[in-house]
């Protein structure tokens, strides 16, 4: 069960307080509010509705039939009684409460946050508001102020394993990779075999920039589950960025053999075929792709180098030409078309887009260079009057 489904099955359990004794005292009120524990949803509405208008200052009827609104998943209607009934008694016990998981069930985050947040500033201990109140953050993207939440609400929690899946996600979006490495040593404590786990410091040990880290993760998270979504994609990726080609489409082929339609393992291998000679094979994938309409800048580029070294200059240039349209600033595709325009005597193209991807390096160049004077020159390099170099 998903963390969020954990705090809607925990919601669903929170009722409205009984109602107040002057008003289960009168027949109306005492008839609804067994009609409501009976179950008997529409007769209890129409109760609840008739002492409503009976006595349209009390907030216990529009509380209550916000409650069964919400219990029939009719969110926008309990919302609807809820703020009536919050307008009639700002502080009644468990309404902010129960307005903001309509809210929240209902998919409307920021309303959750906004409602939810004051209670939890004076019940700062509350597991149940801060999971709500970081799952909200979460649904927004706002990763980076979820994992507060998240990460207060699993140390009350720290058996919840959902929950330190969900701490890892966010802190990994959010860019917070000790975070994630915490987590993960949590939630290994839990369970040894998790393979969501393993790819997910994984990630985070490849964005650290320890790769040997991130490969060790990535085959052990195969070897927990080899059908895991994505498992032998991440790991095929971080072997083609070694320029591991070989290794790296056995990895590719195996995602494809868990789903043949992972046009991002498709795209990959049929590079690495290319970068194994394999032209042929590259050429299948890469016709596949095109005809699926799932066309990228490097799907073109790859079948532009096939059709080239098959000597199909023409079909080649119209693919280098598509690759620069989706990727105009990418030095290699006017590289490549370059030297196809050269090859095929067009001195005047091939000079144009050599002289495009010239600019392009210089352009990135320069970006380097600035990025580099802003860096703390060391001692030794200032005394000398040379700029210094990052660390290697």
């Amino acid at each position: 069960m998903s963390t969020r489904n954990k705090a809607r099955q925990t919601a669903s359990a929170i009722l409205i307080l009984a109602a107040s004794a002057a008003l289960a005292q009168s027949d109306l009120g005492a008839r609804a509010f067994g009609l409501e524990r009976e179950g008997r949803v529409a007769e209890a509405e129409a109760a609840w509705e008739a002492l409503a208008r009976q006595e349209p200052r009390n907030p216990q009827p529009l509380a209550h039939l916000g409650f069964l609104e919400a219990r029939q998943e009719h969110y926008p209607e309990a919302i609807a009684y809820y703020k009536r009934a919050m307008v009639l008694s700002p502080t009644m016990p468990g309404l902010r409460l129960n307005l903001g998981l309509a809210y929240f069930k209902s998919g409307d985050y920021a309303r959750t946050i906004e409602t939810l947040s004051p209670l939890l500033k004076a019940q700062p201990d509350d597991e149940r508001l801060a999971v709500l109140i970081g799952m909200s953050h979460y649904g927004l993207g706002q990763y980076a102020a979820a994992s507060p939440y998240l990460m207060r609400a699993s140390e009350h929690d720290p058996q919840n394993l959902n929950l330190l899946l969900t701490l890892a996600h966010s802190c990994l979006f959010a860019n917070r990779y000790p975070c994630v490495v915490d987590a993960y040593h949590k939630i290994i404590a839990l369970n040894a075999e998790s393979a969501e786990a393993d790819m997910l410091v994984g990630e985070a040990l490849d964005e650290m920039k320890d790769k040997e880290g991130a490969i060790r993760e990535f085959r052990a998270a195969a070897a927990a589950n080899p059908k895991e979504p994505n498992v032998h994609f991440g790991l095929g990726y971080l072997l083609w960025t070694k320029s591991d080609y070989s290794g790296a489409a056995k990895e590719f082929q195996a995602e494809l053999d868990n789903d043949p339609q992972h046009s991002q393992a498709m795209l990959y291998l049929a590079d690495s075929d290319i970068q194994l000679s394999k032209l042929d094979e590259a050429q299948g994938l890469l016709e596949k792709l095109e005809k699926s309409g799932q066309e990228s800048a490097k799907g073109h580029l790859d079948l532009g180098i096939v059709y080239s070294g098959q000597g199909h200059n023409q079909e080649a240039l119209a693919e280098f030409q598509k690759a620069a349209r989706l990727a105009p600033k990418d030095v290699n595709a006017h590289w490549r078309m370059g030297r196809l325009y050269r090859a095929m005597g067009r001195t005047a193209e091939a000079k144009a887009e050599f002289e495009k991807a010239k600019t392009l390096n210089e352009v990135a160049d320069e970006h380097l260079l600035k990025i580099m004077s802003t860096l703390p020159a060391s001692k030794s390099a200032a005394s000398a009057g040379k700029p210094a170099l990052p660390n290697q």
